[in-house]
């Protein structure tokens, strides 16, 4: 077999624009950071935000720094029990998605676009990439082993950035029916 790679699970989240926060937690506002993540640069946020969809709503961590665009992750459980569609979709992909309301403690923002289920990916740098044989953009599975719940992930992107570190990430759904996995190998 070859070599393993960590796999994460990625829960629901919101990427902010600045406006957006500005409008939803105060003009100038900044995020706070309450963890480090495993690609570089990446936080957990201390602050929530509530997303509203047709049939309901939920609260959501945020994860900084702020980005271009604002952006919803959802798994397709999520997206159904609140009542919103979820393409499945790279980062960042999001002409062509729906959108959905979303409530901060100073105000509420809807936007028209960015509410995904994210197209499971793997981070790695150059030198990753060159071990494992694979280039940006490609398309592998990846074998997970747990007990009772072991799986093959099949069209896993591969993002190569020398700004990333090396790890998967699944959402909770396809965690879930993988039995939690932390680890995996890439079968191309």
């Amino acid at each position: 077999m070859g070599k393993t790679i960590l796999v994460e699970t990625s829960a629901r989240h919101v990427h902010l624009s600045q406006a957006d926060l500005d409008i939803l937690f105060g003009e100038g506002y900044q995020l706070t950071n309450k963890k480090n993540l495993s690609q570089p640069g990446q936080f957990a946020c201390a602050e929530k935000v509530t997303v509203v969809g047709a049939k309901g709503q939920t609260k959501m961590s945020i994860l900084g720094p702020v980005r271009k665009e604002t952006q919803v992750e959802v798994s397709l459980t999520d997206a159904r029990s609140i009542g919103v569609t979820a393409l499945v979709r790279e980062s960042g992909d999001i002409e062509g998605t729906s959108g959905c309301k979303i409530i901060g403690p100073a105000g509420e923002v809807e936007i028209s676009k960015g509410v995904i289920a994210a197209k499971r990916h793997i981070h790695m740098t150059e030198a990753d990439a060159k071990e494992f044989g694979i280039v940006d953009k490609q398309i592998v599975s990846v074998e997970v082993k747990t007990d009772g719940r072991s799986l093959i992930f099949g069209d896993v992107v591969c993002r190569v950035s020398d700004s990333y570190a090396l790890a998967m990430h699944i959402d909770t759904d396809e965690s879930n029916a993988a039995g939690g996995p932390t680890e995996g190998t890439i079968i191309k």
